[in-house]
């Protein structure tokens, strides 16, 4: 009956009104009103057409700008593992074997990822033989100093080492106690990755333990040692490291180390390979574990059915 058939007709139009109206909520659709498409300015493109719901075609005039080529994604600061190597696989892809464009990229993406850290030590307990926290610095990844302080250790200062850690009794007036330095650089260290030199010690020093897949080691890198001619397995120092492959000096004259300088050191010598580095490391990581929430046992096809699709697919499924 004539009836019945405005009935279909309006619960027809009425489909494609939703439709229409999810496309242009997620902005696929220009709102009505718009004419035609217009002249493609540069760096545009003018989608023309869209099919109806009765398979017709009707015009569009909203334009989509080029989509922008991206370096590659930044990491957050909770990345897995697993993301940063394949982050630095991207690095290296993109290189073309020119280190400049890696090195360019690394500093976009990253600068406040990475962190270097060295400590000096003082003497404490029977006859000084305790090692304890006197120093603390930590630079960023470009070498810029964010931390640098120095500590009261909790026990009695019996040596304080000053030819090796150039600390004195007058360093000791303005120090923070101990407890109050951990909290600050742990704070720092949350989150990153960090480098060092034989950074075991440092670690101990602060009572702490970073996570390994977040640890980088100059003094264990094979990279590092292949590069400077040494052999995997030698014991090699910073301050040869340093003048084989930065031809640099450093740790030199009575005063002792400098803990900054030996943290901007290590942080130069982990840039120095660092592609090549995250590359191994990425190939020698455990496999990933499969997720617990997938069961390849599960029987799938139930997901096909409608109550497992989200709502506003259906709706633009009308």
């Amino acid at each position: 009956s004539p009836q019945g058939r405005s009935k279909k007709k309006s619960r027809k139009h009425q489909r494609f009104m939703e439709r229409r109206a999810v496309l242009e909520q997620k902005g696929l659709l220009s709102p009505r009103g718009c004419r035609g498409s217009q002249t493609t300015e540069p760096g545009l493109q003018a989608h023309t057409a869209l099919t109806k719901a009765d398979g017709t075609m009707a015009p569009r005039c909203d334009k989509v700008p080029e989509p922008k080529r991206i370096a590659s994604p930044s990491l957050s600061p909770s990345a897995s593992p697993d993301s940063i190597a394949r982050h630095h696989s991207v690095l290296l892809s993109q290189g073309n074997g020119s280190s400049k464009r890696v090195r360019t990229s690394s500093l976009v993406l990253r600068p406040g990822k990475y962190v270097a850290i060295d400590c000096e030590m003082v003497g404490t307990g029977p006859q000084g033989r305790l090692s304890e926290l006197a120093r603390c610095s930590v630079v960023n990844y470009e070498g810029d100093v964010i931390y640098d302080k120095y500590v009261r250790p909790e026990l009695p200062i019996v040596d304080y080492r000053t030819r090796w850690s150039g600390i004195t009794k007058q360093h000791m007036k303005n120090a923070i106690p101990f407890t109050a330095a951990q909290a600050e650089i742990l704070k720092i260290l949350k989150d990153k990755i960090v480098i060092g030199h034989a950074i075991h010690n440092d670690f101990q020093a602060l009572k702490y333990f970073h996570p390994k897949d977040r640890t980088r080691d100059t003094s264990q890198s094979p990279v590092l040692k292949k590069r400077a001619g040494l052999p995997v397995r030698a014991n090699v120092s910073l301050k040869n490291l340093a003048r084989y492959l930065l031809h640099k000096k450093i740790q030199v004259g009575c005063k002792g180390h400098s803990s900054v300088e030996d943290a901007q050191t290590a942080m130069e010598l982990y840039r120095l390979v660092e592609v090549q580095w995250e590359k191994e490391l990425a190939h020698s990581l455990p496999p990933r574990p499969p997720s617990p929430v997938t069961d390849p046992a599960a029987d799938s096809s139930q997901y096909l059915e409608d109550q497992y699709w989200p709502t506003d697919l259906m709706a633009s499924s009308l």
